[in-house]
Formats: structure tokens, sequence, C-alpha cells
């Protein structure tokens, strides 16, 4: 059958292996990281049976997202494309769920110009989106001082009052309650067209944080087709929802909300909220959970919520632990959440956690190097289990209300993701056939964990190291890459990126200094008002390590990090010359500039107070400060709309070098921002064609120069 440009429509044809031309085994080039793709968001059928996933195409086919489907059971089981999309929908489908009888799925999808959700009847037919229209809850173009769009007439008093029309909306993501009786949705209040008018007349002044517009909760009830019975009712929160959850009864969810105009800059900003679906005006506020928790999740009994905050130890924020309160407690302010992760030596993500059939939470976790299973207790009494599952990074770990089957994503250096299932959690990985995701050929490099010691610390640092064929027979040059952050860690994933430096004949060095999530509380916090200083004695230690007991030449290394590794590399500009070459992707320079145009400032905060305040401390962590010790040739890589690190953080360096007489290039790439341009470097599916390409020749380049060869 034909695919519909016009809408989502089911593939019926077999999956197609890689037309690509057999090709011998190598390791990655800049074009084979233009081929990657990725998996994601697999959701297990109501009956066990069918697995559900995403899958992004390349970058070099505009990264789209599309849903695909592929029985768990069955030697000859075959997955095949459900989705499709029109050259005007930039991002494809995504945000897929299951309807709860498995006769359908509901996704989100761009079409006639709106984020739009859609009902796939699996027995038949083309997708079918849900007409969401709402009276504007906000008009800013009738406001008091408004100014008139220029083809206002002059005499108002004669112009006739435009009447209200129902606008639709572009929906932010949704959820089906359990029993398939309710939908409930959240999204932006839509532009009117008095709006559109001034905007277009450019009468566009924008008052920095007194947005009136939100992002609302809505809830409306479902037809037994599926389809909306009615219309749309407005959960009444003054604030910007960004999530819900059913609880099992389908009666009630838990929404997650944020004060708006950046509150959160201030502080932690959120709020948790019990919403009876049948009564969406009266929403009740959780005050027993903090403002720092992210989304709960209900117990399967409906009686407990679970959910992720930050520690009460002194942490970076987003170190996160997991907390249980009884749904009684929360709903009548009594009681405090019980710590079920205290003393963890790891980093519990939040989000995702599911239940086992006895009703114990699990969640991803990262240990160390390894992203694993952990199950809790509701109680807390228990310590927290890693359940092994056979790879290095277990993700997306979900199962359906049945608990009759899992699914997760499964990795390890060296050895591709996959797609796991398993009837039950701890047994083994039956992988599921999904297309392929690289090209034909292409194989990537299993890392050595190395480990020593922390200057002046107590601790024993972790990193990994990839060696290319040639330490074989040599030493070869070593390239240092520094994570972000910097409460972030480098994982024994299957990296693309490290294998395509390792295959210009360099080893690759991915250490986790203090300061690194995955370690514990005291570790993490162990850079608190001391970036750029034990942080990077832990980096140099780590070269010394591996100069001692690898064949790596200490007189060809380079440094090179984005985000936090960035910063982290003009540090290291300004504090030694044992490198040949500094690359230094979307970093922090100037602590005082960074602090004021970021994003958000709650995170720099905890590390070393308002720099105003603190001017000694901030300006010390400020790699500018180091500027006219400078002596390594130095590229900068940026992207132009990065609002976590601003373009002007790169500017201030490429000058302050290039004034002081350093070997400095500076590149740019428009439209970026922070974590798309970092995603298409590292060989991750992006809508923008040749940005990654392109940093990877420079960096390619700039390293070959360095190094010598």
């Amino acid at each position: 059958m034909l695919l519909s440009a016009a809408c989502c429509t089911v593939f019926c044809a077999p999956f197609v292996a890689s037309a690509q031309q057999a090709a011998s085994s190598h390791l990655p080039t800049t074009d084979d990281l233009r081929h990657l793709k990725s998996v994601g968001s697999p959701q297990l059928s109501p009956d066990g049976k069918t697995a559900l996933f995403s899958v992004s195409d390349t970058t070099a086919d505009g990264g789209k997202s599309h849903i695909w489907i592929v029985p768990v059971t069955g030697s000859d089981a075959k997955p095949r494309q459900l989705t499709i999309s029109p050259p005007s929908d930039k991002r494809g489908e995504h945000g897929a769920v299951w309807s709860p009888d498995g006769n359908a799925i509901y996704f989100l999808a761009h079409r006639n110009k709106h984020m739009q959700i859609f009902r796939l009847d699996l027995r038949g037919g083309d997708a079918q989106p849900f007409d969401l229209k709402i009276m504007p809850p906000v008009d800013d173009s009738k406001a008091e001082n408004a100014i008139p769009p220029a083809s206002a007439d002059k005499d108002k008093s004669e112009k006739k009052p435009e009447k209200a029309e129902p606008i639709e909306i572009d929906v932010s993501g949704f959820a089906i309650s359990p029993d398939g009786k309710w939908i409930a949705l959240w999204a932006r209040d839509p532009q009117t067209p008095g709006e559109k008018k001034q905007k277009d007349a450019k009468a566009d002044a924008e008052w920095v944080d007194h947005e009136t517009h939100r992002s609302r909760l809505y809830i409306a009830a479902l037809k037994s087709d599926g389809v909306i019975d009615g219309g749309l009712k407005v959960v009444s929160l003054a604030q910007d929802v960004h999530g819900a959850e059913w609880a099992p009864s389908g009666d009630t969810l838990i929404a997650s909300a944020e004060e708006p105009n950046h509150a959160s800059d201030l502080g932690p900003a959120g709020s948790t909220w019990l919403v009876e679906a049948s009564s969406p005006g009266t929403p009740k506020q959780l005050k027993s959970i903090p403002p720092t928790a992210r989304g709960a999740s209900f117990t399967p009994d409906g009686k407990t919520l679970i959910f992720s905050a930050e520690t009460p130890e002194d942490a970076p924020p987003g170190y996160a632990e997991m907390y249980a309160l009884p749904l009684s407690d929360a709903e009548t302010g009594a009681g405090k959440p019980t710590r079920i992760s205290a003393g963890f030596k790891g980093q519990l993500r939040g989000g995702g956690i599911d239940f086992l059939p006895n009703g114990a939470p699990v969640s991803i976790a990262g240990i160390g190097t390894r992203m694993s299973v952990v199950q809790l207790s509701v109680d807390g009494k228990t310590a927290p289990r890693p359940i092994d599952l056979g790879a290095s990074i277990v993700s997306s770990l979900t199962t359906n209300h049945a608990r009759n089957g899992w699914l997760w994503l499964a990795e390890s250096g060296g050895t591709p993701e996959t797609l796991c299932y398993a009837a039950k959690l701890g047994s083994s990985c039956t992988k599921l056939p999904i297309p392929e995701l690289a090209p034909e050929g292409m194989k990537t490099v299993k890392p050595e964990l190395v480990t020593w010691k922390s200057p002046g610390a107590s601790f024993t640092v972790e990193g990994l190291l990839y060696l290319p064929d040639a330490a074989k027979s040599g030493k070869v040059p070593l390239v240092v890459d520094v994570h972000g952050g910097p409460f972030g860690a480098w994982t024994d994933r299957d990296d693309a990126f490290a294998s395509f430096l390792v295959a210009h004949g360099w080893a690759v060095l991915h250490p986790n200094p203090r300061g690194s999530s995955n370690y514990g509380v005291a570790f993490a916090a162990a850079n608190k008002n001391d970036l750029g200083g034990g942080d990077y004695q832990d980096v140099m230690a780590g070269v010394d390590a591996v100069l001692a007991k690898y064949p790596v030449d200490a007189n060809r290394m380079a440094l090179i990090g984005y985000s936090y590794g960035g910063e982290m590399a003009a540090f290291v500009e300004g504090k030694t010359d044992r490198f040949k070459g500094i690359i230094s992707m979307a970093p922090v320079i100037d602590q005082f500039s960074e602090y004021g145009t970021e994003g958000g400032s709650w995170y720099d905060r905890w590390y070393f107070g308002k720099p105003w305040e603190h001017f000694t401390d901030a300006w010390r962590q400020s790699p500018l400060s180091g500027a006219a010790k400078a002596k390594t040739p130095f590229m900068l890589i940026q992207g132009q709309a990065d609002t976590t690190d601003p373009l002007g953080q790169s500017e201030e360096m490429y000058r302050a070098l290039r004034q002081e007489g350093v070997p400095v290039d500076l590149v740019t790439y428009p439209r970026e921002n922070h974590g798309p341009l970092a995603g298409g470097i590292f060989g991750r599916p992006s809508p923008e064609p040749w940005h990654g390409y392109d940093a990877r020749q420079r960096i390619i380049g700039f390293l070959t120069k360095a190094l010598g060869n």
C-alpha cells in the first residue's frame, strides 16, 4: 500500500535490512557518524506480546523519529514501521503509548501547523488526529496599554471588537488513564489572532518574567472507540504544568508543575498536585512533596507515591534520591517522605519508576561507569539492590500494567545498543529484531577500566581508556576527553565518537574526577567552590596513571571537552603546557558574565554563591583568570543559540587568547543550542545535516596538527 504524506499510516511491508553495500569491519568515519540511527521509548503492549519503540533517522536523513512495532516472541518475528512523516514535519512521530485495550496507539506528530495527538487503530486504517481547540485563556493584545497593530483603525471607538473563536493548541504531552476512560494533556496557551497581528506589525516588546501564557493541564473523557467525548476541561492551576501520571484506579492523577516566569532561578519552585478527573476545577496541592520533586508514580495498589527529589545532604542541584509517601499523608500534609535510597553509592535517575509484581519499586541508577536497574523497598528498610541484566548500560526499563513482561535497552562498550525482552525481570535478555542502527561493518572499541588515587583526597577515581591497535606495537598519542556537568559521568556505553578518535591512531581517556555523579554524595560534592581545582588534579593524575601503565606518548597529548568539559579545557589552558592542543566546546569562561546570561543560575549558585558576593571565589573559578598564562594552541566550538553556556563565553576566551598571542580558532554554528550541537558532533541523530560533520572535520584537523601524525 502507498504511504500517506498527509497523515501517519500503517506500514505493512516487512522489515528490510540496510541497503548499503557490504563493507569490511572498520572503526567509525566522520561520515559514518552522519549515518547512525537511534532506538528509544520502548512500550510493552497490555497483553505482553508486542513491543512498541521509536527509531530516529540518521542525521543524513533529517534525524526524524518514527514508530515501530515487533512481536516479543517467535523466531520469525520481524519489526515493521508504523508511521512516516511529511516533509513539513521536522521532528517526526514521538511519545507513543498503547491504548489500554491494546488495539491502538496514541502518539504526537506535527501536522497542519500544530503538534497534535493521533490515534492509530492497529486493526486497520489511517491515524486520526484529535481536534483540540480551546477558547484562549490569555490574549495579550487586549491588555491595557497594548500597542495596536499598524493596520488598526485610527478611530478605535468605531472599530468593532473581534469575536473570540476557539483556537487549536500545540500539545506538549499526554497520558491515557489505565481504564481508557480519560485523557490528560498539557499544552501552552495558543497565540491569538490579535497577538499574531501585533507580532506581524512588530509591536513585539517582551516584558521579561511577566509572561501571562501558561502551560496548562486539560482533561477529557474518551469514548469506547478512543476518541474524545465532548470538549477539554482545564485544570485550575496557575503554574506551568510539565507532566501528569494517572492512578491505577484511573479516576485521579498526579500533576507536576512549576511556578512560572523563571521562579526556579530564585530557588526550587516545583509543586505536585492531585487532580480528580471529574473535578478538574479543584486540584489539591500535595505540600508534603518537596519542590525539587519531578513527577511521582503510584504504587500498584494506589496507596503510596514514589518520587525522586534532591537529597537533603549538601550536594549539587540534581543529585536525586528516591522517596516514598503514603497518599493519605500527602493529601493531609501530615507525615514526612521516607528516603528509600539513603546512603546509596550511586545516582538514581528520576523518572521511569516501575514496580515488580510484589510491588517493589525499580529504577535505573548510575553506579560508577555502569547504568543498572536497582530494586528498592517502599519502607526504605532494605538497601537498594542492583539487578544484573548482563550489560554495562541499561536504560528505558518498562513494563505494562499486568507486569507480565519487561523491555529495556542494553549496550556496552564495543557492543551496539539492542532492544531486550524478558518475561521476568532478572532473566536473560531476549534480543528483539530492530532496524540496523549503524552502517554495515562499522565497529566500536571496548574500553578498559582504569583507576587511580585522587590527589589530596581519599577518593579512588575511575576512568575509561580506549586504545588503538597501534598501541600493541608502540607508543600512541593520547586524547583526554572531559565530560560535562560537572555533575555528570562517563559510562561504559557503545561510544561511536570515542571510537572515531581511536580510528585516527589515538588513545582516548574518559576520566570521572571528583564532582562526577554515580559515586555517592561525598564524591559529587567534593568540587564545591573548587571548580578547576581538585577535579583538574584528578584529571592530571589520571593522565599520569595512564602514562605509567600503558604505551602512551607523553609528548603527544591533547585535551578536549564539551560543556563543563569545555570549561575544564579552558582551565587546563592556563594551568599547564603538557598538552599540544586543547579543544573547548560550549564552555563557561567567565563566571560573572555566565551567571548573568545563562538560562538559570541555581546550579552555579550552589558551587560558589552569587559572584558579586563572592568575587574572589568566582574569579578563581573562571578560566578567563588564567588567560595571561596561556600558551597552548586552542580551538573553541560553539552553538550560536546556546542558552546553557551562551555564545559570549567562547567569544570572551577567543578575544583574550588572540590578544595574548596564543594560536586560537573560534567556530560557531547557527541555530544550535547546547544539547543539540553536542548530539550532532558525537553522532546522535540531528536535524542539522552538516554541523556535526563540519565540527568533527575541524576537530580531526586540529588534533592531527597538534599531535603531529
